[in-house]
């Protein structure tokens, strides 16, 4: 009868102190990128790289990287709604990226790594839609690119794909210093 009592207060335990995983899709150029800025945010519990928007089923790397799948590398990330909201979410975000450039992100070019922030519900529009605001205002940006689209699909990518700045380091690394994505990102927040 302790054990059980145990378990009980275990089990209770674990769902008072942890939040409803909740989803969110999101693109904002290279999903390696997206993938270890957005892992490292407190209450992101798990980052998916993937493939949002287009047309092509279970597309792969290759095709989507050519351009001509419709598909933009995103990113599904799931989070505890205790520990961070959609809102706070889609802030760090928007501050991950170049929410002014619609023609790719940094040194990736083309629709395909363009940034977008993907809804389920018409809640979620509504609420990107004024978090763009808000960063617009923060940022002292004279305009936002960044659409708010309904979801239609996420493939998962690769798993060779799959927390890619872990098991590439060194390349990871220097593909985000060529970037220039970090030199951005800190000339553009430092002191806002």
């Amino acid at each position: 009868m302790g054990i059980k009592l145990l378990v009980g207060i275990f089990i209770l335990a674990s769902t008072i102190s942890f939040g409803q995983l909740q989803e969110a899709v999101l693109a904002g150029g290279s999903f390696w990128f997206m993938d270890s800025e957005l892992e490292n945010i407190s209450g992101v519990e798990d980052v998916i790289v993937g493939y949002s928007g287009g047309t092509i089923e279970n597309p792969t790397l290759k095709e989507v990287s050519k351009g001509n799948t419709g598909h933009r590398e995103s990113v599904l990330v799931k989070y505890d709604d205790e520990k961070i909201t959609y809102e706070e979410l889609l802030y760090k975000f928007l501050k991950k990226i170049d929410p002014t450039d619609d023609q790719g992100q940094f040194n990736d070019r083309g629709e395909q790594y363009s940034p977008a922030i993907f809804y389920v519900e018409d809640s979620e529009k509504e609420k990107a839609l004024n978090i763009l605001e808000k960063v617009k205002v923060d940022g002292h940006f004279s305009q936002m690119k960044v659409p708010v689209i309904q979801l239609k699909n996420f493939y998962s990518a690769e798993d060779d794909q799959q927390d890619y700045y872990k098991k590439n380091e060194f390349k990871y690394k220097y593909f985000k210093f060529r970037s220039g994505r970090d030199r951005f990102l800190d000339d553009h927040w430092k002191n806002k």
